[in-house]
């Protein structure tokens, strides 16, 4: 039971990453270190990966990412590599079941959620 709600959290905190994608954007211009440290570590497109994020995993994680339905993915990179992240995403976790996502579109968002720590 402990390791469904674990994938749960994790499948959660995943789709929730790929949301603050927005603050990443606005940061651009180096305001905050974390924000350049992620895009310097993300070599997709952040436009791209919150458009997917937005349309795919806002509804359970929160427009920003902050948790909904499912968990925040607001740190989601601390505790998942990209690969990990884009199984979960595919694959399911927990309570979380597997999404109707292009495999191109899960490792861009799953790229930009590991960038989240």
């Amino acid at each position: 039971m402990n390791k469904l709600l674990w994938a749960a959290l994790v499948g959660m905190i995943l789709v929730l990453g790929a949301c603050g994608g927005g603050d990443d954007e606005s940061g651009n211009g180096g305001e905050s270190e974390d924000t350049g440290s992620e895009e310097s570590s993300f070599d997709g497109d952040v436009a791209a990966a919150e458009e997917v994020y937005q349309q795919s995993c806002a509804s359970c994680h929160g427009g920003d990412m902050e948790g909904n339905v499912g968990p925040a993915l607001t740190e989601i990179g601390s505790k998942y590599s990209a690969d990990e992240i884009q199984s979960i995403i595919q694959e399911g976790k927990g309570s979380m079941s597997a999404q109707n996502v292009e495999e191109s579109d899960a490792e861009l968002v799953a790229s930009w959620l590991a960038t989240m720590e």
